[in-house]
């Protein structure tokens, strides 16, 4: 019996090496529905859609769909809770259902986090993860140790990556400042009770990097300072800071 035991240990540890091994299928499956919009064209259809009326969607009039590879990544998202499946009774054509999960993945949607997995399992931001051992070895920041500059850096040099860093962290603090405003109008103090009527009723400033700054869409009520907060921070009578990293 303890030999039996033991064995099934073992193979169920071999298991869960396989599970971690193949785990980024599932960032990978996440971010090629988000590139072919498939959570867009489902709920183009009303929230239910076919295979084939997500295929037909995702054709450009260059190419045709394989059907069969868009069937594997469909059957994984709904493995994983991101999309439902219905079987109608009558035999038609099984129908895909947008989740709560998959109404983060819409691109037009006042709070989509699309952006950010997109920016996430680029390979840009991937490519630092293969340097955790060296790191471990030697010190240091495995951003750098992938790209020879730190993050900002290359954002500052390349405005494809600038574009994606950016578009991933407005998503972001879209989300966050919705969560401040409605969860915490009695939280940091007198400050905090008041901050709807400040944002709503008052000249704010966005103040960032440079290369930020030369960047960033104009808006009402909306001044912009270039800067560096580690050299010097802008007067104000109240500052918000998104994260500290």
């Amino acid at each position: 019996m303890e030999r039996i035991e033991l064995d099934e240990a073992r193979l169920q540890g071999q298991a869960e090496i396989w599970r971690y091994m193949f785990s980024f299928a599932d960032s990978m499956a996440l971010k090629s529905a988000v590139k072919l919009r498939i959570a867009d064209i489902i709920y183009s259809y009303g929230g239910a859609a076919t295979l084939s009326q997500i295929a037909s969607c995702i054709n450009d009039g260059l190419t045709s769909p394989d059907i069969t590879t868009l069937a594997r990544i469909m059957r994984l998202l709904v493995r994983r809770k991101i999309f439902t499946i219905h079987h109608p009774s009558d035999r038609r054509d099984s129908l895909y259902n947008l989740t709560h999960s998959s109404r983060w993945l819409l691109h037009d949607s006042e709070q989509s986090l699309a952006p950010m997995v997109l920016m996430e399992n680029h390979p840009w931001q991937m490519a630092p993860w293969h340097y955790f051992s060296q790191c471990v070895k030697e010190g240091g920041d495995a951003f750098k140790k992938a790209h020879g500059c730190e993050i900002w850096d290359l954002a500052s040099r390349n405005p494809d990556f600038n574009k994606l860093f950016n578009d991933g962290l407005a998503c972001t603090s879209k989300v966050v400042t919705s969560v401040i405003l409605s969860g915490y109008k009695q939280g940091f103090n007198s400050i905090g009770s008041k901050l709807t009527t400040l944002i709503c009723g008052y000249v704010l400033t966005i103040f960032d990097l440079p290369y930020v700054i030369s960047m960033a869409p104009a808006y009402n009520r909306v001044s912009h300072i270039s800067g560096d907060m580690f050299h010097a921070i802008p007067n104000a009578d109240a500052i918000i800071m998104k994260v500290f990293a």
